[in-house]
């Protein structure tokens, strides 16, 4: 899709199209795209049915009522920051005091939303002609384009030190797929950076899986989940508190700051109950403070699960409760699960070779009983870890 085939779907004609084609099933797109072009142009159509799938797409990530007014292209859908993410953003800018800031490499303008949504000025800056035609028309579509100002430039070549704020999202994208070399995002990160420090305020988002050694030391990290899945990492300049590392979960908002210096916990026994700490939590290298208020131990020195021998609920781990702790064994787990009418199991694993699905082939599992199985290594051993979820876990250690 080029900007003139994207441009005619802001028409009326193009309008009525993508309103009829809301519910529209994708894989019905032969027969849909026949019926259609018999009363409309066969470009438009096309353009009207890609847009209608990448709208379905976005759901996931903007929710139904955004997403069926905003615009999209595939990258945009891929690459954007969900709602969720970029309003808990925004909120923190909002929070420092920004009222106008350059938003570099702006995309579909997720984020540029977020920001004006929060009440600030936003310039949403991008090479790529169709993808500022698009970030216009989302400002346009959700009532923000006062707000939102669009410059299709390269971003070296914006002037930033009059905003109160930057936020960079470097491309981690390219022809073979995702890039995990820092230096080479487009632009590199180094170059983010140095933008990063042209302003009060900047953030800086970028893969959950960066070194912690490529993070500068005037950048506080934080490592952001929603709903249990990391989703990004962001380097902020400007905070109070640099060099600060931090795991935000979301949608609850509860945010861990890690204690400096604060020695790895012992490792021993494991106990009646099992932390598994969120994947933020983990990339942030915050077990030990996590493991510090549940007063727990690790299971083993390279393993990211705690025990302790009593509850001690806290929203940045799921605990739970250990049943059996048995040297891995297929015969005698297939046993004791069809001994104990085990139909419906979870199986996790962290530190084994044991590929969940294949077990759970193997296991052959029949009746009303559920299970949660923990395959780990405990004091350097292959172990097996019966349970169950902890029950009514609330509020924070």
């Amino acid at each position: 899709m080029d900007v003139d085939a994207f441009d005619s779907l802001l028409g009326d004609e193009g309008q009525a199209l993508l309103s009829a084609l809301r519910d529209y099933d994708p894989a019905k797109e032969l027969a849909t795209a026949t019926r259609l072009r018999r009363d409309h142009p066969p470009a438009l159509v096309s353009a009207a049915l890609t847009q209608a799938t990448l709208r379905q797409r976005a759901v996931a990530k903007f929710g139904p009522e955004d997403a069926h007014r905003m615009y999209f292209t595939p990258n945009g859908v891929e690459q954007s920051t969900r709602t969720s993410v970029a309003a808990y953003r925004a909120s923190r800018f909002a929070g420092f005091g920004v009222h106008r800031m350059a938003d570099l490499c702006c995309g579909i303008g997720g984020d540029a939303i977020a920001l004006a949504r929060a009440g600030i000025s936003v310039l949403a800056v991008d090479r790529d002609p169709l993808t500022c035609a698009v970030t216009r028309a989302n400002a346009d579509a959700l009532g923000l384009a006062d707000l939102i100002e669009v410059r299709c430039a390269d971003v070296a070549e914006v002037d930033t030190r009059d905003f109160d704020a930057v936020f960079v999202d470097p491309a981690r994208r390219g022809g073979r797929g995702r890039v995990f070399d820092p230096e080479a995002y487009s632009p590199p990160l180094s170059w983010a950076i140095e933008a990063a420090r042209t302003t009060p305020r900047a953030a800086l988002k970028i893969a959950p899986g960066v070194p912690h050694e490529a993070v500068p030391e005037d950048a506080e990290a934080e490592w952001i989940s929603d709903h249990g899945h990391v989703k990004e990492a962001v380097l902020w300049f400007g905070t109070a508190r640099p060099g600060l590392r931090r795991a935000t979960l979301l949608p609850s908002g509860h945010s861990l700051i890690g204690t400096p210096l604060l020695p790895d916990p012992e490792p021993g026994a494991v106990g009646r109950w099992l932390y598994e700490p969120d994947g933020a939590v983990i990339r942030a290298h915050l077990v030990a403070d996590v493991a510090a208020r549940v007063g727990g131990r690790l299971i083993d020195p390279t393993i990211a699960y705690i025990t302790t021998d009593e509850l001690r609920p806290t929203p940045f781990a799921t605990a739970y409760e250990i049943t059996d702790v048995l040297p891995f064994n297929l015969k005698k787990l297939k046993a004791l699960l069809r001994e104990r009418e085990v139909g419906i199991a979870t199986i996790k694993k962290r530190g084994s070779a044991v590929e969940p699905e294949q077990l759970r082939k193997r296991l052959r599992l029949e009746g009303g009983n559920a299970c949660t199985i923990v395959l780990t290594r405990s004091a350097g051993s292959p172990t097996m870890l019966l349970g169950h979820p902890a029950q009514a876990l609330s509020g924070g250690a």
